[in-house]
C-alpha cells in the first residue's frame, strides 16, 4: 500500500536509527529474534486482556521487525539465509499475535461478539499467511511480486492502531477489516501472478506474428519464455531469478 517513495524514505530513516545498534554489535538475525520475543510478549499481553497495552507492545515489536533489514544494509551483512530467516520468523510473530487475540476472546463470557472475534482472528491469520505464501511461491517461479493492499507493515499498523484507539469495543471491527483486507490482498496477488504469466505466454506469439524467432529474445523479466506445460511445473528451474538477499521484510 505504501508507495516506493515512502518506502525509500522509511528505509533511509531506519538506517539512521539502527546505527547505534550496529555499534553495539547486534547482528540482523539477533534483531529478528528480539522481534519474535517482543511479539510473544505482545501476544501474552493481549491474551491477558490488556488490549491497548498490547497495541503499544505490538508497535514496538513491529519496529524490530522492520529494522533488521536496515541493520543488514548498515553492517553489510545481507545474506540469503538472513532474508529466509526473517520471513520465516515474521510468520511465527504474526501467528502468535493473533493467537493472543483468540485466547483473549476465549476467556471472555460466551457471546456472539466473541465468537466473531475468534473466527475473524483465525481468518486474518490465514489471509496474512497466504499473502506471504503467494509472494514466496511467485518468487520461486521467477516472478517479482511486491504488489498488494495489505503487506506486513500495514497489517501491524492496522491491528495496533485499532487496539490503541478502540480497545475491546473496536476489536471485532478491527479484526473484520484486517481479515477482509488480508484475504483481498492474497486474491490480488493471485490475480497479478495470473496476469504476468498470461503476458509471458503471449510474448512468443506476438514475436511470431512479427516474423521473429520465439527463442531469439528473452521473455518476461529476462527469462526464456516457457511453454504452457512448463508454466505449470512445480519444480524450480535453474533459470529462475532469486530475490535479493536484503529482502528481509515480507510483503
Amino acid at each position: 500500500m505504501f508507495g516506493p517513495a515512502f518506502q525509500e524514505r522509511a528505509r533511509r530513516i531506519a538506517e539512521r536509527i539502527v546505527r547505534p545498534l550496529a555499534a553495539l554489535g547486534l547482528t540482523p538475525n539477533m534483531v529478528t529474534v528480539i522481534g519474535l520475543l517482543l511479539n510473544t510478549l505482545a501476544a501474552a499481553i493481549l491474551a491477558s486482556g490488556q488490549l491497548r497495552l498490547g497495541g503499544v507492545a505490538l508497535l514496538i515489536a513491529g519496529l524490530f521487525d522492520m529494522v533488521d533489514g536496515a541493520l543488514a544494509r548498515v553492517r553489510d551483512q545481507k545474506t540469503t539465509f538472513g532474508a529466509f530467516f526473517d520471513s520465516t520468523i515474521d510468520r511465527y510473530s504474526e501467528g502468535l499475535t493473533l493467537l493472543g487475540v483468540i485466547v483473549y476472546a476465549l476467556r471472555q463470557p460466551p457471546s456472539i461478539t466473541h465468537d466473531w472475534e475468534i473466527a475473524l482472528a483465525y481468518l486474518a491469520a490465514l489471509g496474512s499467511l497466504m499473502v506471504s505464501y503467494a509472494r514466496a511461491r511467485a518468487e520461486g517461479l521467477g516472478l517479482s511480486l511486491k504488489t498488494g493492499l495489505m503487506a506486513r507493515p500495514e497489517r501491524v499498523l492496522l491491528l495496533a492502531g485499532g487496539l490503541l484507539i478502540g480497545g475491546a469495543s473496536w476489536l471485532v471491527w478491527t479484526l473484520l477489516l484486517l481479515a477482509v483486507t488480508s484475504v483481498f490482498t492474497s486474491a490480488q496477488r493471485i490475480a497479478d501472478v495470473a496476469r504476468m504469466l498470461r503476458r509471458e505466454r503471449a510474448e512468443p506469439s506476438a514475436r511470431a506474428a512479427r516474423g521473429e524467432r520465439a527463442d531469439a529474445t528473452p521473455g518476461l523479466n529476462g527469462r526464456t519464455p516457457r511453454t504452457a506445460f512448463e508454466g505449470q511445473s512445480r519444480t524450480p528451474r535453474s533459470s529462475v531469478s532469486q530475490p535479493s538477499p536484503d529482502q528481509r521484510a515480507d510483503g
